[in-house]
């Protein structure tokens, strides 16, 4: 994997780049579509491709580990194949899935034991396991076995918990290493950056991770129930010590708002389920912000979605067609929301890599704050 700056914006961190991998490449700042179980839900790869052009999307290891299996995935010849799809995938490690599931899951030295949520099932996942599946998945970029603490969180724990997902890490990399990829392509691995909002702990795992002198870094542990203002705060932190010349990566996060005010700090690639699953809800982001469409002001609001979009759902679906779907229950309505949200999101990033480019980053950011989140 390479990375290569384009840009930077004179009046903030915020950058632009490429990320170069096996299967293409990645022009930063990035979002990547969430496919937990090799989909993302709602939506074709075709559409994926055509209409969001989303340049990279994720995939779940806890899930694909525990349906369909790695024996499938590997006779298939990887997710890429599995899936139809030949742009890169990105992998998380498990690790948020385990700190979810903290009422069937044990932490130990050599690794997590959990029940399967299927079926009940025990498992165990040990830093070198996940780098194992991960390289069965045969993601491009794979994520390093960690602990994600919760919010709030003791001081004590977190401190701890850093100690281990350090040495987990060492345990990630050096098993990575020493092992090959499946597929005939290069994998890359990134370790995780942890420390709850704690200051000196994040200081303290960012420099252990920037230490371990990998081709990219993760900001883990955030966007789970802190305020938005200590999130931004810790990613400041954690972006003015990993190294400027490598992407960053900030994991789960999150709004339309806290995008923008993360790439102006320094973040070039985001994850977040909240376009797909708020449009399942009938949440749709828009340039002018939030617009609840089961509410009944559109019922007979037969304007387009969005009337500048040059997406094609966006032009020929009315708002109340949509809210009509949507109270109906019917599939189509999940189907044209998620299209129209992953595309936002996506026309989102690109457009603030085009004012990088330009020198407008932080004037535009700025304007955009105050819109995007009204609730229209």
């Amino acid at each position: 994997m390479k990375f290569t700056l384009k840009a930077k914006d004179p009046l903030s961190k915020a950058r632009a780049g490429t990320v170069t991998t096996a299967h293409g490449e990645i022009q930063t700042p990035i979002f990547m579509p969430v496919g937990t179980a090799g989909t993302v839900k709602a939506v074709h790869q075709r559409e994926l491709e055509l209409d969001i052009n989303a340049q990279i999307i994720l995939g779940n290891t806890y899930h694909l580990y525990l349906r369909p299996g790695l024996d499938i995935l590997e006779k298939a010849g990887g997710l890429h194949k599995f899936i139809g799809w030949d742009r890169p995938i990105l992998t998380d490690s498990g690790g948020y899935q385990v700190y979810s599931l903290s009422k069937v899951r044990k932490i130990k030295e050599e690794g997590v034991t959990f029940n399967s949520h299927i079926d009940g099932s025990k498992h165990l996942f040990t830093p070198e396991y996940a780098m194992d599946i991960q390289r069965t998945i045969g993601a491009d970029i794979i994520m390093a076995f960690d602990e994600c603490t919760p919010y709030p969180c003791d001081y004590t724990y977190a401190a701890e918990s850093i100690k281990m997902t350090h040495r987990w890490l060492k345990r990630c990399c050096t098993h990575f290493d020493n092992t090959e990829p499946k597929y005939g392509f290069d994998q890359t691995l990134f370790p995780i950056v942890q420390g709850s909002v704690y200051k000196d702990l994040r200081i303290k795992s960012a420099e252990f991770i920037a230490s371990m002198e990998r081709e990219g870094n993760a900001i883990g542990g955030l966007s789970v129930g802190e305020p938005a203002e200590e999130m931004y705060a810790m990613t400041e932190i954690v972006c003015d010590i990993l190294p400027y010349e490598k992407p960053r990566y900030l994991m789960g996060v999150g709004t339309p708002i806290n995008i923008l005010e993360n790439i102006a700090l320094g973040v070039d690639m985001f994850d977040c389920v909240m376009p797909t699953r708020n449009a399942r809800n009938g949440m749709l982001f828009t340039k002018n912000g939030i617009i609840n469409i089961r509410n009944k002001k559109w019922e007979n609001d037969f304007s387009p979605i969005e009337p500048d979009s040059d997406l094609h759902v966006d032009l020929v679906t009315s708002k109340a067609y949509l809210r009509h779907l949507v109270h109906s229950k019917e599939m189509l309505g999940a189907q044209i929301a998620t299209l129209h949200n992953l595309h936002f999101y996506l026309w989102l990033v690109k457009e603030a890599r085009e004012r990088i480019i330009s020198g407008e980053f932080y004037e535009w950011k700025n304007q955009m704050v105050k819109v995007l989140g009204n609730k229209l």
